[in-house]
C-alpha cells in the first residue's frame, strides 16, 4: 500500500479512536444545557462504563492486528496502526481511571485504599492500567532501539496480560447475572487460542518449504 494511502487511513484511524471521547465531550455539554439526563440517570456510571469499554474494544483491535496479518498476507501494512491503537487504550485507561479517582474516590487516597482492599475489580482494573504504563513508555522508536526487538516484543507481551485483566475488571465490576463482558470476553479468548495456533502453521510452513528447497 502506498504511504498516501497510509496516511490518509491513519487519518481515518485517528478520527475513528478519537470519536468515542468525542461523542462523550458532547454528551456532557448536553448534561450541562439542553438535556439534563443525556447521560442518563447515573452520569457517572454511564461515564466510567463508556470509558473502560473503549479501553477494551481498542486492546483487543490492537491484538487482532497480527492474526489478521498472518491470516491475510496482503493486509500486513496493519501492523503501522498497531501503536497508534495501543496508545489510543492507553488513553481511554487513563480516562477510565481518572473516572474513578475523581468522581468516585473524590482525590481521596484513604478512599482509594479502602477500595483496593476491599473490592476485588479495582485490583484487577489497576492492575490492567500498571502493565499498559511500561507498554506506552516504550512505544517510541527510540525505545525499541534501545530495549532490542525481541526484548521488546516480550515486554509488549504484557498486553495479553492487560487485557486479560481488563476482562476480568469487567466481569467482577457488573452485576452477578449480568452477561455483557461475554462478548468481549469471546472476542479475545478466540485471540488467545488463534496468535499460538497461526504462529505453529507459519513455523510448520517455513519447514517445509526448507524441506522443499534441500
Amino acid at each position: 500500500m502506498s504511504k498516501r494511502w497510509i496516511v490518509v487511513l491513519k487519518v481515518v484511524g485517528h478520527a475513528a479512536c478519537l470519536g468515542p471521547v468525542v461523542w462523550l465531550l458532547w454528551l456532557l455539554y448536553l448534561s450541562v444545557t439542553t438535556q439534563p439526563d443525556a447521560l442518563g440517570p447515573d452520569p457517572t456510571h454511564t461515564v466510567t462504563f463508556f470509558t473502560g469499554r473503549a479501553t477494551l474494544r481498542l486492546l483487543v483491535i490492537t491484538l487482532a492486528v497480527t492474526p489478521v496479518r498472518r491470516l491475510i498476507p496482503k493486509l500486513g501494512w496493519l501492523v503501522r496502526f498497531r501503536r497508534m491503537l495501543g496508545l489510543y487504550a492507553f488513553f481511554y485507561a487513563c480516562l477510565h481511571l481518572m473516572t474513578y479517582v475523581w468522581l468516585y474516590a473524590g482525590w481521596s487516597w484513604a478512599a482509594m485504599v479502602d477500595d483496593i482492599s476491599q473490592r476485588r475489580f479495582i485490583v484487577a482494573g489497576l492492575t490492567a492500567w500498571l502493565m499498559l504504563v511500561p507498554l506506552a513508555l516504550t512505544s517510541t522508536s527510540w525505545s525499541i532501539r534501545k530495549l532490542g526487538g525481541k526484548n521488546w516484543n516480550r515486554l509488549h507481551w504484557l498486553t495479553y496480560a492487560a487485557a486479560i485483566s481488563g476482562v476480568v475488571h469487567y466481569w467482577w465490576g457488573v452485576k452477578s447475572g449480568v452477561k455483557s463482558p461475554l462478548a468481549i470476553t469471546v472476542v479475545l479468548g478466540v485471540l488467545l487460542v488463534a496468535r499460538p495456533i497461526l504462529a505453529a502453521l507459519q513455523s510448520t510452513g517455513r519447514r517445509a518449504q526448507n524441506t522443499a528447497k534441500a
